[in-house]
């Protein structure tokens, strides 16, 4: 029987044990419920604390309570886009300071470019490979 395959054994980056030392926050930002249900799942697997939104609105008034360690955005959000929340939480002297990674299924775009002219650290493309997936998360919280 092969492992689930968000599993920690089942990740090859989690063979010794993947738990987050101090359990960082990340703010998930993606309507599709299914695929931000399955990337919740994996981050707190993980060991990160994940807090979801669905939209735009939804983002920046959690962004601004919670104070996460790393905001993941989709592009494509109803009410208002990716884009347009990600210059506002740039924008904030109270979330300014937190990385923003873009997650989107368009490899290039007005909204793309938007989003890296106002402050987004790097955009990462749909399907994510959940195999370099922990890297990247390391890098931006393992202040």
């Amino acid at each position: 029987m092969l492992p689930h395959p968000f599993s920690l054994a089942w990740h090859p980056l989690c063979s010794t044990g993947c738990v987050a030392k101090s359990a960082k926050k990340i703010l998930l930002v993606e309507d599709n419920n299914e695929v931000r249900e399955l990337l919740a799942l994996f981050m707190k697997r993980l060991g990160y604390k994940v807090f979801e939104a669905a939209t735009g609105l939804e983002a920046i008034d959690l962004a601004s309570t919670v104070q996460p360690n790393l905001i993941m955005m989709d592009l494509r959000l109803p009410e208002m886009n990716g884009a347009e929340a990600t210059a506002r939480l740039k924008a904030n002297p109270s979330t300014r300071d937190i990385p923003l990674l873009v997650i989107t299924a368009y490899a290039a775009g007005i909204d793309t470019r938007r989003a890296l002219h106002a402050g987004a650290a790097e955009i990462l493309h749909k399907p994510l490979d959940l195999t370099k997936l922990p890297i990247v998360l390391r890098r931006y919280l393992s202040a």
